[in-house]
């Protein structure tokens, strides 16, 4: 993998902004026999406001990240950073996997937790591989080591370019608890991999 990295300061945290638009370009390989599903224009991320909100959580770990709508029911495993900057990737043959990264918001906490995962590999579909097909009003729940499970709202889906990836807009700082799901996405290509990313938008509604 290659690319360019810049550090940002977002919510306290210098982080690597580039990671998710430069390390899951990398990370999938286009191992389907059809492209991945990218998001439909009328779920873009203007829609950043409305509906209902919940007070976030105190931080507690996530164990598993369940999306019914696209049926997504994986466990998530802790990502830290590699010692160039870039962040670690789930293992490539554990295509059924997604991360999280640990030293920043945990899901459900005040601020932007982020959920990586591929949209595939050598043997086809992994765990992300429909993440485009998401649409407004879909739940995303993140089970919690607290025993907690944390429901969010999506509220916008949008494919980005791996050039033009919008760091501020995708990690800002959010007083409420934010959710990205992030993946592969923006077509692909033999040479260079897939082209962008698809980042899932997502604010905390609810709890059981």
């Amino acid at each position: 993998m290659t690319g360019v990295h810049r550090n940002v300061r977002l919510g306290g945290l210098v982080l690597v902004a580039a990671w998710a638009g430069v390390w899951l370009i990398g990370a999938g390989i286009g191992g389907g026999r059809e492209e991945p599903p990218q998001p439909a224009a009328e779920e873009s991320a203007a829609a950043r406001t409305g509906g209902r909100e919940l007070a976030p959580l105190a931080p507690s770990a996530p164990l598993r990240i369940r999306i019914p709508a696209i049926r997504v029911d994986a466990p998530l495993t802790g990502l830290g950073l590699r010692p160039d900057g870039r962040l670690e990737v789930p293992p490539p043959e554990h295509g059924d996997l997604a991360g999280w990264y640990r030293d920043g918001t945990a899901p459900g906490a005040a601020g932007t937790a982020v959920v990586t995962g591929h949209v595939d590999d050598a043997r086809g579909r992994a765990v992300f591989y429909e993440l485009g097909a998401l649409r407004r009003g879909a739940a995303v729940e993140v089970a919690r080591r607290d025993g907690r499970t944390a429901v969010f709202t999506v509220y916008a889906v949008e494919v980005y370019d791996a050039k033009a990836f919008p760091d501020h807009t995708v990690y800002g700082r959010s007083p409420r608890a934010e959710l990205r799901v992030i993946t592969c996405g923006g077509g692909f290509s033999a040479r260079t991999g897939y082209r962008g990313n698809v980042v899932v938008f997502a604010h905390l509604t609810g709890t059981r």
